[in-house]
């Protein structure tokens, strides 16, 4: 599977050598105390749940990280569903970064499996409808790049990455600058005054604001909060094709259906990373 584009090698360099920095500090001296530099050995990781497993990419580099001498045999991929009780690889090389790697890298699998399970579950369930699920920046602080990573090897789709690749006017910047179409057309301005091309995605709370939205033109993707389904459907036919639209606000799995059915082009829900369950694996020595 191929990564997304914000999975960059420096991304990538620098969350693994912070992650290792915090676990492991001046030594992992459980394995530099017991077992001999010189041997060589292999582990396999087990999963113990049903799962959308994802972080076997990441997993390699990690290892390729910490030891490049570490090698894998890899049995499933990224996207697959393995269920309990299979070996989704073996890692050959040297039994001390084995056990030195380990933690890391079964926290991350565990995580971003669960995530991953979530995210297929909820976009099977809008399968067909026209509507795509997105994640949203309601992320573990320093862990974003592997939560949203999770995510797309579900098969559910990114929102913004982070606060610099796309204008999202929400409540807050609204009522600060004082109405909708004045926070619209200061940020106009201030895209032309920079030289930035950037999508503008605003917030609104009713159907008032969504006019008020629609009429600035200036528009890419209208957010419908915490509106009923009933909003969503007038809303959508306001809009009618000038604008995306995204429903947010209160969005759970029960719910996404009866949402898609609205019309709406997109969901953005923060549960599908926040809520996820984590799914339990091990890394064993045979």
């Amino acid at each position: 599977m191929n990564k997304p584009a914000y999975v960059t090698e420096e991304r990538l360099h620098h969350f693994i050598s912070e992650a290792l920095k915090e676990d492991v500090g001046d030594g992992d001296h459980s394995t530099l105390g017991s077992v001999p530099a010189d041997l060589q050995s292999k582990a396999r990781l087990l999963v113990k749940d049903d799962c959308v497993l994802a972080g076997v990419e990441l997993a390699q580099e990690i290892f390729r990280h910490y030891d490049k001498n570490l090698r894998m045999e890899i049995f499933k991929q990224d996207g697959d569903f393995v269920p309990k009780g299979e070996v989704a690889f073996v890692v050959h090389g040297s039994a001390r970064s084995i056990l030195t790697t380990e933690r890391l890298v079964l926290n991350c699998m565990q995580r971003m499996s669960g995530i991953a399970t979530a995210a297929r579950e909820v976009a099977k369930i809008v399968e067909g409808t026209g509507t795509q699920i997105l994640d949203t920046r309601k992320t573990t602080p320093n862990f974003r790049m592997c939560e949203k990573w999770a995510v797309y090897i579900g098969g559910a789709q990114n929102h913004r990455f982070g606060l610099y690749d796309m204008i999202m006017l929400k409540d807050n910047h609204n009522d600060y600058a004082g109405s909708i179409t004045k926070s619209v057309e200061s940020t106009v301005e201030y895209l032309k005054e920079t030289g930035k091309n950037l999508m503008i995605d605003v917030e609104t709370r009713n159907l008032d604001e969504v006019k008020e939205a629609l009429a600035t033109n200036a528009v890419d993707i209208i957010m419908l909060d915490n509106m009923s389904p009933q909003q969503m459907r007038e809303a959508v036919e306001i809009i009618a094709g000038r604008a995306k639209t995204e429903a947010s606000g209160g969005i759970t799995k029960d719910r996404v259906l009866e949402i898609a059915h609205t019309g709406v082009d997109y969901i953005s829900s923060g549960a599908v990373i926040y809520s996820a369950t984590i799914k339990d694996m091990s890394l064993k020595a045979f």
